[in-house]
């Protein structure tokens, strides 16, 4: 089948939806290797420049992986791109649930495995957040943005502290969608205010190296809003 490119669209990026509907469809399975380069350009009618361009970018999305002098064979069918996007759209309750599942094991093995300068990371954005609060131990109306980028550098601490890579790179991709959660909650009076107390329950657990105690404290600290989230959709 020829390709052309349609309107501003690169005969490249045609190839790649193409190679992307062919994954989805099943045409071929992950762990399998897809035709070389040349089978490809012939089946496309396009040249070779051209579908490797669109494997780099594909390869690049995490849906194939190159192995020299083997091949390039297929990770996933689904483009991470596409489940991110729906992360990005997903309601408040959704990313605490996601929150909870990630954290409360983040926080388990950190307390395994933290090094010094990890606790050190999760005092410091705990402190820059402290210092932004108010007497009743809120953030100001204009600080909203800057307050919930210090609670997600705490949490972010809590993750990299597991050693985990895998986990790290995940709760990373997923840390836009907690920031834009967090921010609407801290907008939110009938959302409860975050309680500087269970952080600090959650790190001093993390630094007595009680990995119990920590996913028990992680789950306390996210289960509040959630709880309210669920009240709220309830009264709706």
């Amino acid at each position: 089948m020829a390709l052309q490119a349609a309107g501003r669209r690169s005969l490249v990026d045609t190839v790649v939806d193409a190679l992307r509907a062919q994954l989805a469809a099943g045409e071929w399975t992950v762990g399998s290797r897809i035709p070389t380069e040349h089978a490809l350009a012939e089946q496309l009618e396009v040249g070779r420049n051209t579908v490797r361009e669109a494997v780099r970018v594909l390869v690049h999305a995490g849906m194939l992986r190159s192995r020299q002098g083997e091949g390039t064979f297929v990770v996933s069918t689904a483009d991470p791109g596409d489940i991110m996007r729906g992360v990005q759209r997903a309601g408040i309750r959704d990313v605490l649930e996601v929150r909870i599942a990630l954290e409360a094991e983040a926080a388990r093995l950190a307390a395994l495995r933290h090094e010094p300068a990890d606790l050190a990371r999760m005092r410091a954005a705990l402190d820059a957040q402290t210092d932004l609060a108010d007497a009743e131990g809120q953030p100001h109306a204009d600080q909203l943005e800057l307050y919930a980028d210090h609670d997600i550098a705490f949490h972010r601490a809590v993750v990299e502290a597991a050693h985990n890579t895998a986990l790290t790179a995940t709760y990373g991709w997923f840390s836009s969608s907690v920031r834009e959660a967090l921010v609407s909650a801290l907008d939110d009076r009938a959302m409860p205010r975050i309680l500087h107390g269970d952080h600090r329950a959650v790190m001093d657990a993390i630094a007595a190296g009680d990995p119990e105690a920590a996913e028990r404290a992680t789950r306390a600290l996210l289960e509040k809003p959630k709880r309210a989230v669920e009240a709220l959709l309830t009264d709706d």
